[in-house]
């Protein structure tokens, strides 16, 4: 598919960095992935090794990706929010042997904690950074000879003498040729965490990549009269972290492979940003998280229809419909006003807000997926959306409902092309995932209509979105909190933008302490902030609150969290 798109979309513009205009062509794109191969080659790098790669959504940190997919080796994407002891920890466990990084995070990072990884590279001009373990000797492929690896065997000087001679400055596009690899094979292991005790490396096939891809640009999408979401050309506005399975999917990979022009926003994709990013690029179709679209909803529509001449108008028949149209061409114009639908996915929508966005007929529509199914399971086109549904199972999946209740609703278990092989060296949680009979269980709960549209009615599992799209563990968050004094058990729950903590104290070492109401309360927000500091800064915890109770439990002595949302 890279091979294919490299040649035929050659003299087209490829990835752009939205804020300062650098910008590569697909031929640019091919040229440096084959530089970073020369690269690998002198690091000693081979068919099946990690390679990882952490920084911001960026025009480099595509191609970094690229050249590892088309080497053969497999990608380790990190999400650039983890903290260092994270980072440290992922690259052992995935026994990654090189990284490229962002220079201020590398910054951050300890020499001596980074397992495996033989050489750093930085993304901002792809420079050697360091190399860690240069007592490793590496075979030139060419020649035979051993050599020491060192900076000065991977600088940019000699990686370009090396293309030099390889191509003899006649670089074409019939010269891109990729190593084969089975498609079976793992080509990205994607982490769901950082820390030790929650670490799941989700191993994606070739086979599952290249058909979340595919399903962009192919007759997958058959219920949009076109065909298709993706075509040559297109412009898409990429913010969601391309260490997360969504945007990486679609934004990224599925527009590459059609010939498209990614735009990345490489800062805090706020609405302001966004907005203007929209305004100026006009993309033609939009991926997004639920907490984007709504905070666009509040600033920018709420206000208007809030006020009274506005507000008065929309209790009148038939005029109603003349201003909504209105506030539809509006809200169209907010968005580039070129796209074919909006997508949203990664978490449940506010009920409020897309009961509007039906209502003055918005195109926008809502999937659904995991990061085990790289990451889509349903989809459906905007004229056809059942309101409330996540849209219908992808024809290369399948999809049952197990364990139901007396209302048929049960855990959504699915299987097909999408489903990862399992989790990187973790087979008691790959055999707690899968059924014997191989299907995935996906955690949540839910139903399936007459005409196949998806439900989700709860999640067993209890994973949050934040507002940019990064995942966030509770259950990580709690344990910190568990561990500080004066705490017996606490629950973090979502409340909006909000990240907050239901807490109930220690009250006998409380008692001990000689604390009264009121420094309970002190203490907890003192804990907060303590806790803070060893946490992401999406991670971070608004407020606390005391609760004078214990939770309630299972039999098993589990908390019942659906009692606390």
């Amino acid at each position: 598919m890279f091979e294919d798109s490299f040649r035929q979309n050659w003299d087209l513009e490829a990835y752009t960095d939205y804020e300062t205009k650098y910008t590569m062509t697909y031929a640019q794109v091919a040229e440096q992935v084959e530089k970073l191969h020369l690269l690998f080659q002198q690091c000693g790098i081979e068919k099946n090794d990690k390679v990882s790669l952490i920084g911001r959504n960026s025009a480099h940190w595509a191609v970094a990706y690229v050249a590892t997919i088309t080497y053969g080796a497999v990608i380790v994407p990190i999400l650039q929010d983890f903290r260092p002891d994270d980072v440290h920890h992922i690259l052992k466990h995935s026994d990654s042997k090189l990284l490229f990084t962002a220079d201020y995070i590398w910054d951050h990072l300890d020499e001596n904690e980074l397992g495996q990884v033989r050489a750093v590279i930085s993304l901002t001009k792809f420079k050697p950074l360091a190399v860690i373990n240069s007592a490793l000797p590496v075979v030139d492929k060419e020649t035979g000879i051993r050599m020491t690896l060192t900076k000065e065997l991977i600088s940019s000087e000699v990686i370009q003498q090396l293309f030099d001679r390889k191509f003899k400055g006649n670089f074409q596009p019939d010269c891109i040729r990729y190593d084969y690899k089975d498609n079976e094979e793992i080509a990205s292991i994607n982490y769901t965490s950082g820390t030790t005790g929650f670490s799941k490396g989700v191993m994606t096939t070739g086979r599952a990549l290249a058909s979340n891809a595919v399903f962009g640009h192919t007759t997958y999408a058959y219920n949009n009269p076109t065909g298709k979401l993706l075509f040559k050309g297109d412009r898409m506005v990429t913010f969601l972290p391309l260490a997360h399975a969504y945007g990486c999917a679609f934004d990224f990979l599925g527009n590459t492979t059609v010939g498209g022009h990614t735009y990345f926003i490489t800062r805090v994709p706020t609405p302001k940003v966004l907005l203007a990013a929209f305004a100026e690029v006009k993309p033609t179709l939009i991926l997004s998280v639920p907490l984007i679209i709504e905070k666009i909803y509040r600033k920018q529509i709420q206000p208007m229809i809030a006020k009274p001449p506005m507000s008065w108008v929309l209790k009148v028949p038939f005029l109603d419909e003349v201003v909504l149209s209105q506030i539809r061409q509006k809200l169209v114009g907010v968005f580039g006003g070129c796209f074919e639908e909006v997508i949203v996915g990664g978490a449940a929508m506010n009920a409020e807000v897309e009961s509007f966005f039906r209502k003055i007929k918005f195109p926008l529509t809502i999937g659904y997926g995991m990061t085990e199914c790289a990451p889509l399971i349903s989809y459906c086109h905007w004229s056809e959306f059942r309101q409330t549904s996540c849209g219908t199972i992808l024809d290369n999946m399948e999809v049952r409902i197990t364990d139901k209740n007396a209302e048929g609703i049960g855990e959504i278990e699915v299987r097909g092309d999408n489903v990862m092989l399992g989790y990187y060296k973790n087979e008691e949680a790959t055999r707690a995932t899968f059924t014997e009979d191989g299907w995935l269980r996906t955690g949540d709960l839910g139903y399936v209509d007459e005409k196949g549209n998806i439900f989700i009615k709860g999640r067993s599992k209890t994973m949050m979105l934040g507002s940019n799209g990064q995942n966030i563990y509770p259950e990580e968050l709690e344990d910190k909190l568990n561990n500080m004094p004066y705490v017996m058990e606490s629950i973090v729950v979502q409340r909006g933008e909000k990240i907050v903590a239901l807490v109930y104290p220690d009250m006998d070492a409380c008692d001990k302490a000689g604390f009264t109401q009121n420094d309970i309360q002190t203490q907890m927000e003192n804990m907060r902030k303590e806790v803070n500091k060893q946490l992401a800064a999406y991670e971070q915890i608004n407020s606390v609150e005391v609760q004078a109770h214990e939770f309630e439990k299972t039999p098993k002595n589990s908390i019942k969290r659906y009692m606390y949302k």
